[in-house]
């Protein structure tokens, strides 16, 4: 894999800027499992990606891909409008992407 990558994780994530996300974007880079210091004895965490750079980089164990998608251009992080439901009631509301850029 070689590139820029929109990463969805299995589980929510802390980012570099103290908010939190399942979705990072960036170029990436495949690390081998000794990376962080541990060597790992299961087949589903024995590799992880680095996304980004420049102090903004986060690491992802592999078992916690969920999808991998190819975008070279960055993606729209604008506020996105969603929708809930409250009691049979369905209402539109702004919140803040879940896309971290981490270039």
């Amino acid at each position: 894999m070689k590139g820029k990558y929109l990463i969805t994780t299995d589980r929510w994530f802390t980012a570099p800027d103290g908010k939190t996300y399942n979705t990072a974007w960036g170029e990436i880079k495949v690390l081998e499992d000794s990376i962080l210091g541990v060597k790992t004895n299961r087949n589903s965490t024995n590799w992880y990606v680095q996304i980004g750079g420049n102090d903004r980089e986060i690491i992802v164990a592999g078992c916690q891909i969920h999808y991998a998608v190819k975008c070279e251009n960055e993606p729209n992080t604008d506020d996105v409008e969603d929708w809930n439901s409250d009691g049979g009631s369905y209402y539109l509301y702004t919140r803040p992407t879940k896309i971290y850029i981490a270039q």
